[in-house]
């Protein structure tokens, strides 16, 4: 059975490593999981392709999770929620489900953290950062401020945050020249490529940070944040439980193998580092 992830870039994925430890531990015989390059505007016609008699499942990443949506016969409530869909299922009658476990993942992580999270810095406005904006207002978030490159984007995901029954506020602002930001947990969803001194001076007084990037680590973001003694959740942590989501939806198998998994990437984390 054939699965993979797709997305543009995706040569850095991790997914296939995680994936494969899995059927490998899992004894799954004949699975494969595959990174396969899909641009933007591409996935239906790849979709269309496929066998469901050979093809199990697809993860999905930038820029494609958004864009899968209006393929699906049928989607959890937390698609339906925040318009994004990160794992589509093939079934074998043609029909198509998907998945959200990005908000899943996001508040597994979270509950791991008893700190409250009543206040949210969120830097960019993307899938990602829909998906965690979700699972922190069921977390209790009641209000939010998103640092956005342009702020006249944003509007899909002020639209799904404040349509949480929570109806947690929403501030948006423009992410170059923020000042004095504060709350109870920072999450970003930006390259380390924008993470300036400026932005990090700016985010300094948030005690959690969760940093949903993963290489290179630590970012200027957790980096710094480490230094000055606060929390920090590595993106790593996210990714792993997202993934152990799918496979269970993917494979049917509950016992997900997830401290292999972990080896398996900070494995391949640290041969790419050259550590």
């Amino acid at each position: 059975m054939r699965c993979a992830v797709l997305g543009d870039p995706i040569q850095h994925s991790l997914s296939p490593v995680i994936h494969n430890t899995a059927y490998d531990a899992l004894g799954l015989e004949g699975w494969e999981y595959d990174a396969v390059l899909v641009a933007a505007g591409h996935l239906a016609g790849f979709v269309d392709d496929l066998d469901p008699g050979r093809w199990r499942g697809l993860s999905l990443t930038a820029p494609l999770k958004r864009e899968a949506v209006p393929l699906l016969t049928s989607h959890d409530p937390w698609v339906d929620a925040t318009g994004v869909c990160n794992t589509l299922l093939l079934e074998e009658d043609g029909t198509r489900r998907g998945l959200n476990t990005d908000v899943t993942g996001a508040m597994a992580v979270l509950e791991a953290h008893d700190g409250a999270v009543e206040r949210a810095v969120v830097l960019g406005g993307g899938a990602t950062a829909t998906s965690v904006l979700l699972a922190l207002a069921e977390r209790g978030m009641r209000h939010a401020t998103l640092a956005v490159r342009d702020p006249a984007r944003a509007g899909e995901t002020v639209h799904a945050v404040v349509g949480h029954p929570s109806r947690p506020q929403v501030e948006v602002v423009e992410l170059a020249g923020v000042t004095g930001l504060s709350g109870d947990v920072l999450v970003s969803t930006v390259p380390a490529s924008v993470q300036t001194p400026d932005l990090l001076a700016a985010t300094a007084d948030l005690p959690l940070v969760f940093e949903v990037i993963y290489e290179p680590w630590p970012s200027p973001l957790a980096a710094a944040a480490q230094r000055g003694g606060r929390t920090v959740i590595n993106g790593l942590d996210l990714l792993l439980a997202q993934a152990a989501d799918q496979l269970r939806a993917m494979t049917g198998r509950d016992d997900v193998p997830v401290d292999a998994m972990r080896e398996a990437a900070e494995g391949e984390l640290s041969a790419r580092s050259g550590r």
